[in-house]
């Protein structure tokens, strides 16, 4: 048992010293560079950076080290540990990679360069949740405000992240850049979902059918696919229908209508998407 989770814990720091990585090129060559923040405590140490001076590193450590402490009785022993190892690496990298990586933008057009940069700082925000860690900030904030409230956690986080955005006006003088910063915030939210669930190509297919072992027989002989078959009836009670519920590969999906339309042409088949799918082989 102690080697399982001496094995856990090292692809849980594996994970965070990646994404706090992530998270620091980020800033580093995309957010600061072009004078428009983000989300989270990168974003309000971003806009500190530029109103105080201090590195955006301190700034980090400055706004998390209240907070962790404050919030430190709402998580776990572990995740506490994780989420201060986070908040130190990200600060650390942030202002390593300020004082060594001294080149001109990376990438001149800001548009580009706000994609990028809620892309990269989503992959690097999704490899720490992976990590069974957080990177503080917002995060602390929203447990603690929702654990002695009624509001949800992601409210208080989209809520901060408003407020976040809304300070930047003032900041940088520029309505434009805080515009960036709200589209660069939706891209972060996209490839946190990416890290976390994947891109799956599988959908989830629900097909009512009066005719469900033809059906069913003729999946599984030309498909190759498993299915379930659910019972259930009608809403006029005048016939019984059967649910079949099975996930099946986009490419295949041409071919299902096909065997659907031949077998049986009342049947109706509703197409869903699969966010995140775990067990036989997956």
């Amino acid at each position: 048992m102690k080697t399982i989770f001496n094995k856990k814990e090292f692809i849980n720091i594996f994970y965070i010293i990646l994404g706090t990585l992530f998270i620091a090129l980020s800033v580093v060559l995309f957010f600061n560079p072009h004078n428009f923040t983000t989300g989270g405590t990168p974003g309000a140490a971003i806009l500190l950076h530029k109103l105080t001076g201090f590195s955006i590193g301190s700034m980090v450590i400055a706004i998390n080290i209240p907070l962790l402490i404050w919030g430190i009785k709402y998580f776990g022993k572990m995740f506490a540990v994780r989420t201060i190892i986070t908040v130190f690496l990200i600060s650390i990298f942030i202002d390593f990679f300020s004082y060594t990586l001294d080149f001109d933008l990376l990438i001149s057009n800001i548009l580009v360069a706000a994609i990028f940069a809620g892309a990269v700082i989503g992959f690097g925000v999704g490899f720490i949740i992976k990590g069974h860690a957080s990177a503080g900030g917002s995060t602390i904030v929203a447990k603690i405000v929702s654990t002695n409230s009624h509001f949800k956690p992601a409210q208080i986080i989209l809520f901060i992240d408003a407020l976040i955005v809304i300070s930047s006006i003032y900041v940088f003088k520029d309505f434009e850049k805080a515009v960036l910063s709200i589209m660069s915030i939706y891209v972060t939210a996209k490839a946190i979902d990416i890290v976390l669930t994947g891109t799956l190509t599988t959908k989830v297919i629900h097909i009512t059918t009066s005719k469900p072992q033809e059906l069913g027989k003729q999946i599984s002989q030309n498909l190759k696919h498993e299915g379930t078959l659910i019972q259930g009836d009608a809403l006029n009670k005048k016939d019984d229908k059967t649910l079949i519920f099975m996930v099946i590969d986009v490419r295949r999906l041409g071919a299902l209508r096909q065997i659907i339309q031949q077998t049986d042409e009342d049947a109706f088949m509703i197409v869903m998407e699969a966010s995140e799918m775990l067990g036989r082989g997956h």
